[in-house]
């Protein structure tokens, strides 16, 4: 039978992969938009690895191979922010991106200063993104318009909303 997937925190020699992954999920946002110049198509190694240092971030791994990836952290106002999750489009629609979803969540509130809620944002056409989010709980709180010009929506749910869908 088949492998596994595994969730766990990333380590520094995970960056070139999460960095090629992350390109490569994100080419149909890109072309959604007629922008390849969005932020995850651009972010450098070393921006990267800085995230590696600062942030949580957790690799879903299908043997050795990263197929998954997301970030976040807890900001000076209690708000736990999550970023760049992105799973390979082969393994898409199979529940990957909701697990690790769950995953950031839960190691965002075991750090210390739990956080009251979970912020996190997507371009507005992004609609397989919004179904995953508004399934989880999210709701849309405000929007705004990157640097890159893409139009995004800010969704919200509080900490709270995340305790009663634990199970990975």
């Amino acid at each position: 039978m088949g492998m596994s997937v595994t969730i766990s925190a990333a380590v520094d020699e995970d960056g070139e992969q999460i960095l090629k992954l992350q390109y490569l999920a994100f080419q149909r946002e890109a072309e959604l938009y007629g922008n390849y110049r969005i932020q995850p198509l651009t972010q450098t190694l070393d921006s990267l690895k800085a995230e590696l240092a600062s942030d949580t971030v957790l690799v879903a791994r299908l043997g050795d191979e990263v197929v998954g990836s997301v970030r976040g952290s807890v900001d000076e106002e209690g708000t736990g922010r999550i970023a760049k999750l992105c799973v390979h489009p082969r393994m898409q629609g199979h529940g990957l991106g909701a697990r690790l979803l769950r995953a950031v969540e839960e190691a965002l509130a075991a750090h210390g200063g739990a956080p009251a809620r979970f912020r996190l944002h997507t371009g507005h056409k992004s609609e397989s993104n919004l179904r995953l989010y508004r399934n989880a709980g999210y709701v849309q709180v405000g929007g705004r318009t990157a640097s890159d010009g893409v139009q995004l929506l800010v969704l919200e749910k509080e900490a709270g909303a995340a305790d009663f869908a634990v199970s990975a």
